[in-house]
């Protein structure tokens, strides 16, 4: 058997025919909230009731909404709080700080979650996609192909029941609440534009409207769809961007991130280098180390070149990964030792470097492991 990666076509919109989730209160902002109500014959300033219970008290039981009239309370709640997703399995690792969750969405699709508690934070990685249409053959979930996108309320379900379960004191650590969210679970986030920017809304928006967070600590990823980052750079919303480059190469980038055949690598380095310059926020660039493939002491000289021509003002970090590799797979992390050289290299031609710190290799860590294995095998 070849150990060549399989070649999926790339896929940049989700398959037609599937049923939409039922809409949220999250897919909504708040006028359009009362607009549905009334649309159903339900009083419109009962929605900001619904909204208090959902984003400010994290609450799902409707029995606990007890300022709602018991006659019309269930008929409000199927109105803008559906169930959309059903935890299938949830798995801890590093003493219970780190929490990951595999959920079924009322379609049947699978998505995964992952909290992360560390001094002082905790960080949700939430899904955006039901699979991906990138085909990156290092990355279990582009394996899977794309199966759909998620809705806006979707996503934004991951990170509430992540907060329910710190208010709960359902993490090591005790009670705690979500600071920030980075959008590096299955999926490839700017193909699912409208509701991943719908979703930022409302972490931003205030209570009760929204969750109240702040979006310098919300994180959004991307393989490097370069019309949508420069569309992102003019959204107003100053969340940080992260860049999954894996390689400062045309050649090889070609075969671990197949977008690249469409967007170079310079034009896709000098997006991020216009969204720095528009939001004057530093872009994270994402690099996965990867044991004789893109770990080669020239290949971070020509990294930091290729960073470095862009300025020096201090516009871009780069956050190395230590890769978690799936089974079966001939790609492999890198020796430590060659890792050490990589941000050796990087920091001598002035460009910040740090290794990521990984967490939950096992239980299978890497997006799109539990989801390709929902009952454990």
């Amino acid at each position: 058997m070849s150990d060549e990666p399989v070649r999926l076509p790339l896929v940049l919109a989700e398959p037609k025919g599937r049923k939409k989730p039922p809409p949220h209160l999250a897919d909504l902002d708040a006028e359009e909230r009362k607009a549905r109500l009334v649309e159903l014959g339900l009083p419109g300033f009962r929605a900001k009731q619904l909204s208090t219970h959902y984003f400010a008290r994290l609450v799902d039981d409707p029995a606990e909404m007890t300022d709602l009239p018991a006659a019309q309370r269930e008929e409000l709640v199927a109105a803008l709080l559906p169930d959309l997703m059903t935890p299938l399995r949830t798995l801890e690792a590093d003493k219970g700080t780190t929490r990951k969750t595999l959920w079924r969405l009322f379609d049947g699709a699978l998505v995964e979650s992952v909290l992360m508690r560390y001094p002082g934070r905790v960080t949700m990685c939430v899904s955006s996609q039901a699979g991906c249409g990138m085909a990156c053959p290092f990355c279990a979930t582009g394996q899977g192909g794309l199966q759909r996108n998620m809705s806006t309320a979707e996503i934004v379900e991951q990170v509430v029941a992540g907060s329910r379960a710190l208010a709960r004191d359902e993490v090591a650590g005790g009670p705690g609440r979500v600071s920030n969210v980075v959008f590096m679970g299955m999926g490839e986030p700017l193909a699912n534009y409208k509701a991943v920017i719908g979703a930022v809304r409302r972490l931003t928006d205030p209570a009760p409207d929204g969750l109240g967070m702040s979006a310098r600590g919300i994180t959004v990823s991307t393989v490097g769809l370069v019309p949508r980052i420069r569309q992102l750079a003019d959204e107003g919303i100053p969340v940080t961007l992260a860049l999954s480059l894996h390689a400062p190469d045309d050649e090889l980038r070609n075969e671990l991130v197949p977008i690249n055949t469409r967007f170079s690598v310079a034009e896709t380095v000098e997006a991020a280098w216009h969204y720095a310059q528009t939001t004057k926020r530093r872009v994270s660039i994402e690099y996965a180390m990867m044991r004789g493939i893109n770990d080669q002491a020239w290949r971070a000289d020509l990294l930091g070149d290729v960073l470095t021509s862009y300025g020096d003002w201090g516009w871009v970090h780069v956050n190395l990964i230590p890769l978690n590799p799936t089974p079966g797979s001939k790609w492999t992390a890198s020796d430590p030792a060659d890792e050490r050289e990589f941000v050796r290299r990087l920091e001598a031609k002035g460009v910040p470097t740090t290794v990521r710190d990984t967490r939950g290799r096992e239980i299978d860590g890497a997006c799109g492991q539990l989801a390709a294995a929902p009952d454990g095998a």
